[in-house]
């Protein structure tokens, strides 16, 4: 049976806290799963990433998006929300990795059609396992839409 992962997954983090950013660097770097992750500080432009558009006219189709919801310019709840109404983007697999334990803010996620929820742990050790954990599941576990599954 052929594997059909990605050779080199490809991921979009839409964060704008740089310790949080190097924390999911590092727990990438150390795991077990070919990547290229993607950074974007703010909603904004996470669209214009996922849309090709400005300084990302070259940038690749994400396989999964972690997206945070507390961003500047455009919050998560707007740029899910874009994402899952636009045909061309809305297989593409969103995880909601925030801070906020607001059970509105889980509830409005998945109404939303987010495909996952994960808080943030406080402890560094704690998020790169929780990355890791991410990693596995996602990449080894569940079987992610073919790239040309656009409508």
């Amino acid at each position: 049976m052929q594997d059909s992962r990605p050779l080199s997954a490809q991921i979009l983090l839409v964060e704008d806290n740089p310790g949080d950013i190097r924390l999911t660097q590092e727990a990438f770097e150390q795991g077990r799963i070919e990547n290229d992750l993607h950074v974007v500080s703010d909603g904004a432009a996470a669209i214009d990433f996922l849309r090709q558009e400005g300084e990302y006219e070259d940038a690749p189709r994400p396989d999964i998006i972690l997206l945070d919801l507390n961003l500047p310019r455009m919050d998560g709840q707007d740029v899910l929300e874009a994402l899952k109404s636009d045909p061309q983007m809305r297989s593409i697999p969103v995880i909601v990795l925030t801070s906020s334990q607001a059970e509105e803010d889980i509830v409005q996620s998945y109404e939303l059609h987010a495909n996952a929820y994960l808080t943030k742990p406080v402890n560094p050790d704690e998020f790169i396992d929780t990355v890791r954990a991410f990693e596995k599941f996602w990449f080894s576990v569940v079987r992610l839409p073919p790239e040309d599954d656009q409508v």
